[in-house]
């Protein structure tokens, strides 16, 4: 399978098991990546014989933004269903990354990475 990956896509969320952070939100930072078979597309040069990645990341951004959740696991689990919404999408790998997470130590990142496929998703 080929590979469509979006890296980087910032959204506001209200995630976390802590009041401030349901309170005060903080920024999640997403990267997914898709495997698409890309051949159609190549071969037609035509948009609808691949996935539309912005509007893709429309989507993603939307489920951040939306329901707050106790757990980045559920956050990448859901947006990974998104993802797999995508007919052409076969599997996804979905890290969510934390950058803010309430530890009282200096850190770079919390991340939290899946990976999953359609056939899981259908069962």
């Amino acid at each position: 399978m080929d590979r469509i990956a979006v890296r980087g896509l910032r959204a506001r969320g209200h995630h976390g098991v802590f009041d401030h952070e349901r309170r005060d939100g903080q920024d999640f930072v997403i990267d997914v990546v898709l495997a698409v078979d890309t051949r159609a597309a190549a071969r037609t040069d035509d948009l609808t014989q691949t996935v539309h990645y912005g509007e893709i990341s429309d989507r993603l951004v939307d489920v951040v933004r939306g329901e707050p959740l106790n757990l980045i696991e559920t956050l990448a689990e859901r947006l990974a269903a998104v993802c797999l919404a995508e007919p052409r999408v076969a599997e996804v790998e979905v890290t969510v990354h934390k950058p803010q997470a309430p530890i009282p130590h200096p850190f770079d990142d919390v991340t939290v990475t899946i990976q999953r496929r359609r056939h899981e998703q259908l069962g």
